[in-house]
């Protein structure tokens, strides 16, 4: 048996490349979409079925007895397209399929609109878990093909709430068809709009903070009365917890928000949970959110471990603060993820104890680092180096 993986674009017919063409036309036995099927082109056989998921088209196979079969897909095949869970099935089968590409919405949407498209974020929302928000804070353009519960709507809405509101955006509808329509806009505008089920949508680059290893200055955060993590140390957490793009991450007892913001520019896929109980430390982490154009950054108002309940799994959490719960926010964290990564910081010796103790009775293996920073500050002409107590940085694996 012979078995061809066409994607059909648009599904238009014209859409087709002569080598899908031919192949769908030597073929006795046609099998996808009903939408596809319906627009084949003339001379296809007759001998169709609606099928597309790979566990039913093997059976089809199976049983059919044809000898040349194709599967039609809409788009590229190689575009987040069903072609790919198919290929893997085929293979377990013993079978050896030829596929033959097609043109994706990606290349649709940016002929429509006469610009390239290989900057862009390219991104599906169509029957998967997407973060529009991580993903528009890349930096460029975001593609985002639409499905299912999440259409360009609803997917502006998200962004809108999130601050993206005047960000410009395009929606495309039905491309490559003859009802082919664009709907340009802010990102607030089209969150109002409504739009068919065969729709992309593409949300112009915004504003980001430029990408730079950890350790902002001091004097780049709004400050307040309430202590702050200070530039050396910020940069030692985020080595200590190793921060990846799309991790979760807590910040608990998080003061001005200054290590939730670079948690924050360090996991532009994920998600920071600043936790803080002070009001003016809510106050600041809001500022700061904003000055940084941190938008992965979610304070939490509320005294840990009970402001941590309703909180996803952490695959690293930071504990600046722990008003005497620091056990109790260890074992919060724990049973939420036993994996995740944790690192804490003390001043004084007894929180130092508390720390190690904590990690210890819960089977990590502790790591205690020391960090002295000095300043030099002017006195009566001179510059001195003025020293500050050192930190303790309590690190469990």
């Amino acid at each position: 048996m012979n078995v061809t993986l066409i994607g059909m674009g648009s599904g238009q017919p014209e859409s087709l490349t002569l080598q899908s063409l031919a192949a769908l036309r030597q073929a006795d036995l046609i099998l996808g979409a009903r939408r596809l099927l319906a627009a084949l082109p003339a001379g296809c056989t007759a001998n169709r079925a609606a099928a597309y998921r790979a566990d039913e088209v093997a059976e089809l196979l199976h049983t059919s007895g044809a000898e040349n079969a194709v599967l039609v897909y809409s788009g590229d095949t190689g575009f987040y397209s069903g072609a790919a869970a198919l290929l893997d099935k085929l293979s377990a089968l013993g079978i050896r399929a030829q596929v033959l590409p097609g043109l994706s919405s990606v290349q649709l949407l940016a002929a429509a609109l006469g610009r390239p498209w290989q900057d862009w974020n390219l991104v599906s929302a169509h029957g998967r878990a997407c973060d529009p928000v991580a993903e528009c804070m890349q930096g460029r353009p975001a593609f985002f093909l639409t499905g299912g519960s999440e259409d360009p709507a609803t997917l502006c809405a998200q962004l809108a709430a999130e601050g993206f509101g005047e960000v410009e955006a395009v929606v495309g509808q039905c491309l490559g068809t003859p009802e082919e329509k664009l709907f340009r806009g802010r990102v607030q505008e089209l969150a109002a709009g409504r739009f068919d089920s065969l729709s992309v949508l593409l949300v112009e680059a915004a504003e980001v903070q430029p990408r730079r290893t950890p350790g902002l200055p001091d004097e780049a955060f709004e400050r307040g009365s309430v202590p702050m993590t200070k530039q050396e140390v910020r940069a030692a957490v985020l080595a200590k917890l190793a921060v990846r793009p799309e991790d979760i991450l807590w910040d608990v007892g998080a003061g001005t928000g200054s290590v939730s913001v670079e948690l924050a520019l360090a996991a532009p896929r994920g998600r920071v949970y600043a936790v803080e109980c002070d009001p003016e430390g809510c106050a600041l982490i809001r500022a700061n959110r904003k000055r940084f154009l941190a938008r992965n950054l979610t304070l939490v108002e509320g005294l840990a471990p009970a402001a941590l309940a309703d909180l996803p799994a952490p695959d690293a959490v930071f504990i600046g603060g722990s008003k005497g719960s620091l056990a109790a926010i260890v074992d919060a964290a724990l049973e939420k993820n036993p994996a995740a990564r944790i690192c804490a910081s003390a001043i004084a010796l007894e929180t130092l104890s508390a720390a190690v103790a904590a990690l210890t009775a819960r089977g990590r293996t502790v790591q205690v680092s020391q960090i002295a920073v000095s300043r030099a500050r002017a006195v009566g002409g001179l510059h001195l180096m003025m020293a500050q107590n050192p930190i303790y940085l309590i690190t469990g694996e």
